[in-house]
Order: structure tokens, then sequence, then C-alpha cells
């Protein structure tokens, strides 16, 4: 059987949520997937990216990193979507490119895959886990495998959260707990496709 495909599809704005895509996708990796690192295209003014050094910052550094597009949905057979919190939901650059889903969805292209999210925000109780809630409703709609990592490892006690990872970004970058919790979840929702996959494929060797 061919490696689990895996598509981390984020939007990050200084940085914090591209540090914790950098930790799904090696999790990712090492659980044996083949994967696509994706950003969200930027849709703030200029103006606006310039008033924040951070943000203007994290935007040349990150110019190197490959968009993403309806295909790298339509290879994956897991998704991960990160994205900072805005008022306790997706960051509305996220928002508008599942707004573009349509060909897929309708087409039964977007059901069946594997789905899982994480977030940041700047206070601790700033919207993390409804912010990943919100996004499960889209999974719902899409006839997604919605893959939490829950309380699975030993992790999940010191990060807190079994929605998907958070991290608190006036603590400053990513730790070590954080980030181990994104390789942790990553881990799991490759595992979880990999089974998935595993069984259509033996499924469809069965005569009928």
């Amino acid at each position: 059987m061919e490696p689990v495909k895996a598509a981390i599809i984020y939007y990050s704005s200084t940085g914090t949520v591209h540090n914790l895509a950098q930790a799904i996708a090696e999790g990712a990796e090492k659980a044996g997937a083949t994967v696509r690192l994706r950003k969200i295209r930027e849709l703030a003014p200029p103006e606006a990216i310039d008033e924040n050094a951070a943000w203007r910052t994290h935007v040349q550094d990150t110019a190197d990193v490959t968009e993403a597009s309806l295909d790298d949905l339509a290879w994956a057979d897991v998704v991960l979507f990160g994205t900072p919190t805005r008022y306790g939901n997706p960051a509305s650059q996220l928002g508008a490119f599942i707004n573009t889903t349509y060909p897929l969805w309708s087409q039964g292209a977007l059901a069946g895959k594997v789905y899982s999210a994480f977030t940041a925000r700047t206070t601790a109780h700033g919207g993390q886990e409804s912010t990943i809630l919100a996004l499960a409703n889209t999974f719902y709609h899409w006839g997604g495998v919605i893959v939490a990592p829950g309380y699975t490892d030993p992790i999940q006690f010191r990060s807190g959260n079994p929605y998907g990872t958070s991290h608190v970004s006036a603590d400053g970058p990513p730790n070590d707990v954080a980030l181990a919790a994104a390789r942790h979840q990553a881990h799991r929702a490759v595992d979880t496709a990999a089974a998935l996959k595993a069984g259509r494929a033996t499924q469809e060797t069965i005569p009928r």
C-alpha cells in the first residue's frame, strides 16, 4: 500500500501557527506519511500588515512556502488545518479558502478523508477550543472522519487540549510541550488514515 498522503494547510499571521504546522508536518512524516505543507494565501491589505512588524516579517520569511490549492485537498488522505483564532472562529483567510471547495464537496471528493485541526491565540481563554469546534462543522458537512488527539498520550495531560493542539502566543513561541502535542496529533491522524486506507484496500479485494 502506498504511504498515506497528508496535507497540512494553515494560515499564520505572525508565525505561531506556522511553527505548529512545521511540528505537525514532522509528526506526519515520522508516522510514514508523504507530506505537503501549504500556507493559506494572505488576503489582508499591505497597509494592515505593515502596521505590525512581526506580521510583515513573517510574510517575508515564508514567501517560499507554497500556497494551498484545491488540488492539495483532492490529493490528501488526511488534512490537518491550522489557524489562529479570531473571536473564537477560524481566521477569515482560511474561511475564504474553505469557501472555494464547492467543486470538490459537490462531487463527494472531500468525504471519507481524515480531518484534524490546531490553533493559537494571544490569551489563554481566547477561543482555542471553539475555533477547532467551528472547523469541525465544516468537516461534518464534508463527510469527513474527525480525529482529535484526545487524551491518548501523556503529552496531552500536559498540553491540556483534547480537541487539537493549541498555544498561547503571549507566552512566546510554541514550547516543547506544544510542539510535542502537535507531533502526536499528526501521528494519530496519519495512523487513523492508514488504518482506513488499508481497510478500504482489503474491502476492494473481497469478491462481492
